[in-house]
């Protein structure tokens, strides 16, 4: 009985903790054209603080993999908790007190909150895999899952709330820290699951189940997958607020979709098959950033239904084909791909920012000004993010007909 109520509260304060992740990513894609403004950055230096959080993510996130074993759950998440509440502190500071070291502050609060996501998703997978077996493991695993849209959804619906209600956008960031303490709360004096031998798959074993090209394929599509989710999602408030639609709303919409469609992913899958999955996806996704970018008003948030039913998919079947395909590459080759989209996200945030810029640049060239001039630059530069699903489409054709007709291996006990 004691083990179901621990099981139960270390459950529901691991998707605090992947809520705390979701504010963070919500309510700085919701105010990043006010800091910009406010503080005077360039797109570009916006695309840096962007992408500092997307670098912690998978650092933490590979290390913890790694750890995992010899540290465990309660040290990686006590970890996290720290990571998350200095991370929140320095942001508040940096935008309250504004200085010449406001940047700086704000390039290390989000490498921090960015290690703090990254180390909530190594405790926590794994530990909840520890927690239960079986079909009620991926039942578990994927409501776990689904609280990152989910979280980004409440996270978005309350930032605009409160500009609405006339809060400022300073204020939305004290958001961040209240599911962190919730989570530090329902962590405090429990007994945390141990690790059967069988999970601790060895490393050298791992690395060798890596080393094909399907694991090669699959890695370098995770790349893409990534920013397409992402890239789009973190910037589309910045480019949206000109074209009369509410960027926090669209948010909502977008992430609130994808929590929906990955609560009912199973059936999904089970008749177009992760290949066929994967393959739709980016064909939807691309459609949905091609709305995006030559649209306005009303319709931005049809482009965010297409958009969210392109994209809902793409992270947990990654992770799953890794699972399903090249099982003997255990829990470190999803630790991998995982990171892998992680940094391919940050790598790409300066990129985007500098893409921005030039596109202002060129229609402020053409006489554009204002409003006119904000919305035809990013409306340009999300057509140039049409180019990532657009590699998928071909690359997934590939991979639907590389693996039509293959059964999946027999998965390694991790």
């Amino acid at each position: 009985m004691t083990q179901a109520i621990n099981r139960s509260a270390l459950f529901n304060a691991s998707c605090f903790a992947l809520i705390t992740t979701a504010f963070s990513f919500s309510i700085s894609a919701g105010t990043l054209r006010a800091l910009g403004t406010d503080l005077g950055y360039s797109a570009e230096q916006l695309g840096f603080i962007n992408s500092l959080w997307f670098f912690g993510f998978p650092i933490a996130m590979i290390i913890g993999g790694l750890v995992y074993h010899s540290l465990g759950p309660k040290k990686i998440m006590n970890i996290a908790f720290l990571s998350h509440f200095v991370g929140a502190a320095l942001t508040l500071y940096a935008i309250y007190f504004v200085s010449d070291s406001s940047y700086v502050l704000l390039l290390a609060s989000n490498l921090l909150m960015g290690i703090g996501c990254g180390c909530t998703e190594a405790a926590c997978n794994p530990m909840i895999a520890d927690m239960y077996t079986g079909e009620k493991m991926n039942k578990m695993l994927n409501r776990f899952h689904m609280w990152f849209p989910g979280g980004i959804f409440v996270g978005a619906l309350l930032s605009e709330l409160m500009s609405t209600l006339g809060f400022s956008w300073q204020s939305q960031f004290w958001l961040i820290p209240i599911p962190a303490l919730i989570y530090a709360f329902l962590f405090r004096g429990k007994t945390f699951p141990q690790s059967s031998e069988e999970q601790a798959t060895s490393l050298s074993g791992n690395i060798k189940g890596m080393l094909t090209p399907l694991f090669f394929f699959i890695f370098c599509c995770m790349a893409l997958t990534a920013i397409t989710e992402f890239g789009p999602q973190k910037w589309t408030g910045l480019i949206m607020e000109s074209s009369g639609a509410k960027p926090m709303l669209i948010l909502a919409l977008t992430t609130g979709l994808m929590a929906v469609l990955r609560f009912f992913g199973g059936p999904v899958t089970n008749i177009l098959g992760q290949t066929g999955v994967l393959l739709s996806g980016a064909i939807i996704s691309t459609l949905g950033i091609y709305l995006f970018s030559t649209q306005t008003g009303a319709m931005a948030y049809v482009a965010a239904i297409f958009f969210a039913m392109g994209v809902a998919f793409f992270w947990p079947t990654m992770i799953g084909f890794v699972a399903a395909k090249i099982p003997k590459s255990g829990a470190l080759g999803m630790s991998i791909i995982g990171g892998v989209g992680m940094f391919s996200t940050a790598i790409f945030q300066p990129f985007i920012g500098s893409w921005i810029d030039s596109d202002i640049a060129e229609q402020k060239a053409l006489g554009l000004t204002g409003a006119e001039l904000d919305l035809a630059a990013g409306q340009a530069t999300l057509s140039t993010m049409m180019t990532f699903p657009m590699i998928l489409i071909v690359a997934f054709v590939i991979l639907f007909f590389w693996q039509k007709g293959k059964k999946p291996e027999v998965a390694v006990a991790h």
